[in-house]
C-alpha cells in the first residue's frame, strides 16, 4: 500500500477525519467540524514522505513513506513494554530497532516515549495490525474530542 492508498484508506474508513498537508506529508486529525483551534490540532496518525524531520528511516527513496500512529499507553506498553527514554547523540530514541526496516511495526524514533509507533512502507506483514492500530488510534482521538467538547459545554453553562 503506497502513501496515497494509505491516505485514502484513512479518510474513507474513519469518520470525522480532517487531513492537514505540509511538504508532502499528511497529518490525520479527528476534527469532524473542521474547527479545532491550532493548539488542539494533534494528529492520531501521520504519513511522512521524506527525511525532513529525521533521516533514520531513509525516506528519501522513491515511493518510501513512514506511517506513524499515536497509541494509548496501554496499547503501546502491551506491545513494546515501557517506552524508551535513552536517546543517541542525534536525539533518536534507542530501541534496538532498525528504523529503516520496511514493513516492520516498531516504536517511533522520536515519539515512542509518547506512545507512538511507526511502519516504513507498510505491506503484507503489517497491514492487518496497522489497520487495527489505526482504528484504536482513531477511537482514542474521537473519545478525547468528545471529552473536550463535554468539558467546554459544562464550562459554557457555568458562565451563563
Amino acid at each position: 500500500m503506497d502513501a496515497s492508498e494509505m491516505t485514502h484508506y484513512l479518510t474513507e474508513t474513519f469518520d470525522g477525519v480532517n487531513v492537514l498537508e505540509a511538504g508532502g506529508d499528511a497529518f490525520f486529525l479527528y476534527d469532524p467540524q473542521r474547527d479545532l483551534p491550532p493548539e488542539r490540532q494533534l494528529p492520531f496518525a501521520t504519513i511522512v514522505t521524506g527525511d525532513h524531520y529525521d533521516s533514520v528511516s531513509n525516506l528519501n527513496r522513491p515511493g518510501a513513506y513512514r506511517l506513524n500512529i499515536g497509541l494509548t499507553k496501554a496499547t503501546y506498553t502491551a506491545r513494546f513494554g515501557a517506552p524508551p527514554t535513552q536517546r543517541d547523540a542525534k536525539g533518536v530514541l534507542q530501541t534496538g530497532f532498525d528504523y529503516a526496516a520496511v514493513d516492520t511495526l516498531m516504536p517511533h524514533p522520536e515519539y515512542a516515549s509518547q506512545y507512538w509507533v511507526c511502519v516504513v512502507d507498510p505491506g503484507e506483514a503489517t497491514l492487518e495490525t496497522v489497520r487495527a492500530l489505526l482504528a484504536q488510534a482513531h477511537e482514542f482521538a474521537a473519545r478525547k474530542h468528545r471529552n473536550q467538547e463535554a468539558r467546554q459545554s459544562v464550562n459554557r453553562r457555568e458562565v451563563i
